[in-house]
Parts: structure tokens; sequence; C-alpha cells
């Protein structure tokens, strides 16, 4: 157990020194093209509900896609997090610029105040981040577990969708038992279907 989370940190260290090799304008352009996939991707057009995700370095940039997910009329969620319980709780945010406030991990997530809490069920697409991928759906988040507590939370018709870099796919994701998996995973390069 112990060997597989050293594990884990470690790809998370060496993620984190191959993302910081590509320039701003090299990221932008790769993440252009995930976000074009993205949008063209039949799961997403189908989508009303979309649970996305306010992105930290090692993760593809959201706040482009949040913003295409108005221009779409879908509505939109992103995640409040609980730092006592470790717990997600899912709220509708209206508007980027005046519903987010700096949480406790320090990156915005929807005010309690302003946002309503959606339940769970009624995600048609989950959008989930990481920091590393496998062909398998497997993932490797920032190690706090929120993602492995709420995954299985979501119905079994919820697509979960990992928009990735092609550098952030990996061979084999180290797993543990509490570890869950996306079902599809976007790239610049491809779109990878869990096998």
């Amino acid at each position: 157990m112990e060997e597989i989370r050293e594990k884990k940190q470690e790809i998370r260290n060496n993620i984190a020194k191959i993302l910081e090799e590509f320039s701003d304008k090299e990221r932008e352009k790769k993440t252009k093209q995930i976000e074009d996939s993205l949008f063209e991707f039949a799961n997403f057009l189908e989508a009303k509900i979309v649970l996305l995700y306010v992105n930290k370095k090692s993760e593809v940039a959201s706040r482009n896609i949040i913003k295409k997910c108005f221009d779409f009329n879908k509505i939109v969620i992103l995640p409040a997090f609980d730092i006592k319980t470790y717990e997600i709780k899912l709220m509708k945010v209206d508007d980027l610029d005046n519903d987010l406030r700096t949480g406790p991990r320090g990156i915005l997530e929807p005010d309690i105040n302003r946002c309503k809490i959606v339940p769970v069920d009624c995600v048609d697409l989950a959008i989930i981040p990481g920091v590393a991928f496998d062909e398998k759906g497997g993932r490797i988040g920032s190690g706090e577990g929120y993602y492995d507590r709420f995954i299985p939370k979501l119905s079994i018709t919820t697509r979960k969708v990992a928009l990735a870099l092609e550098r952030q796919i990996i061979q084999q994701v180290p797993v543990e038992s509490h570890d869950n998996h996306v079902d599809i995973i976007i790239t610049e390069e491809r779109i990878i279907y869990k096998i």
C-alpha cells in the first residue's frame, strides 16, 4: 500500500516536471486541440448538465470549456470541497466572475452562499481532473482522494471523461482498492476509450 502511494507521488512529480517543459503557447495550443475534440464529442453535445472543474497547474485548463458550456446553454456544475470530510458538494454556477471564491484548498470553487446544491444523480457528463492517466482509464489525482470518494456516487449512466495532454498518459497507473477509473480520456491527439 505504502509502495503504491510512493509510486503515485513519483508519477505526480515526474508529470509536474514534464508539464514545466511546455511553453505557455505550446500548452495553450494543445489545450485548444483538446477543447475542439471535446466540443465535437457526442456525449458532450448531448449532455444538459455538465460537471467540470477549476483547474490546478497540473490539469488541463478549464475556464474556456466552462465558458463554452454556457454558450451551449448547458447547466454548469462545479465542485465545492469540504476539507473536513474530504467530500465534494456539487454546485450550480451561473456566472464565473461572481459565483466563485477562493476555497480552502487555494483554488476557485463555487460560493456556497450564492450557488445551489445539485444532486449527484442529475449529472449527465462528469469531466474529472487528474494528473496522470493510463489507457485503461486509470487515474492519478492530486492525492487527497476527493474524486475517488466521489466517482462511485455518480449514476451508472453518467459518462466520466478526463482531459489530458498526451504526455500525461502513462503506461500503467498503480491502482489501490479505492481508486476509480474514467470512461474516456481526450488528449490533443486522440480519444481513448477505457478497455
